[in-house]
């Protein structure tokens, strides 16, 4: 019998219908990503039923429907674990689905805390701190630093002006984004060396670095950083370009390291930027990364390494299908 697997995500032209913004639901999927995605999967010999966000996978399960899988894409709007909405629900009948489970993805998007148990476990990451509320002091790092929303995506947050080099600096900035985010402000020592993404396949021993690549702005992009508008716009204003160098390898060690460590499942990627003297660190670690098979960093890595977009929905499923009765 052939899979019967259900879809979750979040379309991100139900929720501009409802009146949000584009930055609002920048992290949500648009129908032709559900679209690629659902053919990849029913490539597999599976059969696919649309379920959709949250909200609508409760009422399907009110009415008595079961899938075999979730292929769960749903990234949420609301709450610090929002990421955790689909899982949570997912757990509590039973039903296996892909990618990290509840608890892996709650930590994993608070940036702060990630960070807290990459040091514990002695791999890098730049000195931090975080801000909750605009009376409080900040302890003494020294600048640049670099400042961010803690629990948000596609670099949501991020503009040139994060880039900081004095205290009046880190004080606008902060106080900005604690108004507009209504959540912690991540501040850390800014990186000014290479930047890398690596893609990981795979769940624990069996996990393995696919790739990196490297993300170079473009002259008509904001310099320095990945912000939003860079990100949004990556075609006109970003090159991924596909690099082999031992800086790259040391990434993927890196980074399949903090995979394992943080328990992540199936597939996702690590991002690390490298330091003054050119050594990687990390700085987000994402289980629960875009799928579009030419706009999201790990279908382009996939590409890039000869692995193919329906081959990587195939292992993505695979790798969850262990977890299938």
């Amino acid at each position: 019998m052939p899979l019967k697997i259900g879809l979750t995500y979040d379309l991100r032209d139900a929720y501009l219908a409802e009146g949000f913004s584009e930055e609002q639901t920048a992290e949500f999927d648009k129908s032709d990503t559900i679209d690629f995605l659902e053919e990849a999967i029913v490539k597999t010999g599976a059969s696919t039923e649309r379920i959709g966000n949250a909200r609508q996978l409760v009422q399907a399960l009110a009415v008595g429907k079961r899938w075999d899988l979730v292929f769960n894409i749903c990234e949420g709007m609301y709450g610090a674990a929002r990421e955790s909405q689909v899982p949570a629900i997912l757990d509590v009948y039973n039903i296996p689905y892909t990618f990290s489970d509840t608890l892996v993805t709650a930590y994993c998007l608070d940036k702060a805390l990630t960070k807290t148990i990459l040091a514990a476990s002695n791999l890098p990451t730049p000195e931090f701190f975080t801000i909750t509320c605009a009376s409080e002091a900040f302890p003494n790092l020294k600048f640049p630093l670099f400042a961010k929303p803690v629990a948000e995506g596609t670099s949501k947050g991020i503009t040139a002006s994060s880039r900081l080099q004095s205290e009046q600096e880190l004080k606008d900035c902060v106080f900005a984004l604690l108004e507009k985010f209504k959540q912690n402000v991540l501040v850390e020592s800014y990186l000014p060396g290479r930047e890398f993404t690596v893609g990981i396949l795979g769940t624990g021993k069996v996990a393995r670095a696919i790739g990196t690549l490297e993300i170079v702005l473009k002259s008509n992009a904001e310099p320095g950083v990945y912000s939003y508008a860079n990100k949004e716009n990556c075609e006109e204003l970003v090159e991924y370009r596909y690099v082999l160098d031992p800086t790259a390898k040391q990434a993927e060690i890196l980074a399949l390291k903090a995979w394992q460590v943080l328990r992540c499942r199936d597939a996702g990627r690590v991002d690390l930027r490298c330091d003054a003297n050119g050594q990687p660190q990390i700085i987000e670690v994402n289980p629960l990364s875009g799928l579009h098979p030419t706009h999201s960093d790990l279908p382009m890595l996939a590409q890039a390494v000869g692995l193919g977009y329906q081959p990587l929905i195939a292992e993505i499923i695979a790798s969850a299908r262990m977890r299938v009765r």
